[in-house]
């Protein structure tokens, strides 16, 4: 679809992935609502962007369903009409086995990463299906081809979103709604600090190999151009990732074997 002109919702405009998307639409001439749980984060992303009234903010906790009905109202209220969701809000838990989470951080991940998907998909569908053009660009994970070692709840979780995105694109399939799942590798962010998580030596949630990570920047391109523009089923990012989706479709025991093995230091005391 084409981004220029058009309103765009992002989740996680504050950070990371989410910041650049939003910044990757304005330069492209699009009005964004960016919204985060976090407002100093989306203070910075404004003096980022110095985009003026083509971007709004939105102080959001996207796991309270009722705040997230009222965000819809608030952007068509802003733009009058809303043409794309884009879900890149994320947290990661703390790294230790399915044994040792506790439930209330297995809710918290639950509640971010798959039901502020869905709470926001709920919101904001109604509006999207009245557009000529429409797009929905949910953020999973490499995390969802195999599990990463004291990742089993994220994982699970973003597992979750690519078969409900997938779902989605099926239901839509043949209207003015594009639905894509992205699934990044390793990225290059704080999502550790952002999710109040120690990183065990910096590496990263989606990191399965030991490949240099790919920028946010470069993340934020493939999410605009290839799941916005070209509205393409999947977008695959890093190498990492296109690696371990082929070794999943081929070999799946071989794919969980090399993720364990090779990221079992994620759970060393």
């Amino acid at each position: 679809m084409e981004i220029e002109g058009r309103v765009f919702v992002v989740t996680g405009g504050g950070n990371g992935i989410g910041r650049e998307v939003v910044l990757g639409l304005l330069a492209k001439g699009a009005r964004v609502a960016a919204v985060d749980l976090r407002a100093d984060g989306l203070a910075e992303t404004v003096q980022a962007a110095r985009a003026g009234d083509r971007l709004s903010t939105h102080v959001v906790d996207v796991t309270d369903r009722a705040a997230v009905e009222a965000l819809a109202v608030a952007v068509v209220d802003v733009y009058g009409r809303v043409d794309g969701l884009l879900n890149v809000a994320g947290i990661i838990q703390p790294f230790v086995p399915f044994s040792e989470l506790d439930l209330a951080a297995m809710d918290k991940v639950m509640a971010v990463n798959f039901w502020g998907v869905v709470h926001t998909v709920k919101a904001f569908l109604p509006h999207l299906v009245t557009r000529p053009q429409a797009c929905v660009v949910n953020v999973s994970s490499m995390g969802a081809f195999a599990p990463v070692p004291g990742q089993t709840v994220y994982g699970a979780s973003k597992a979750a979103v690519m078969l409900l995105t997938e779902g989605l694109w099926a239901e839509q399939r043949g209207t003015s709604v594009a639905v894509t799942c992205v699934f990044p590798g390793g990225v290059a962010t704080d999502i550790g600090g952002h999710s109040g998580v120690p990183v065990p030596g910096g590496a990263s949630a989606d990191e399965d190999a030991p490949t240099s990570m790919t920028s946010p920047v470069e993340a934020a391109r493939r999410i605009i151009v290839d799941g916005v523009g070209e509205g393409r089923f999947r977008v695959v990012i890093g190498k990492d990732a296109r690696m371990l989706d082929r070794l999943t479709r081929l070999a799946p025991r071989r794919a969980t074997e090399l993720v364990a093995r090779r990221m079992a230091s994620l759970l060393d005391p």
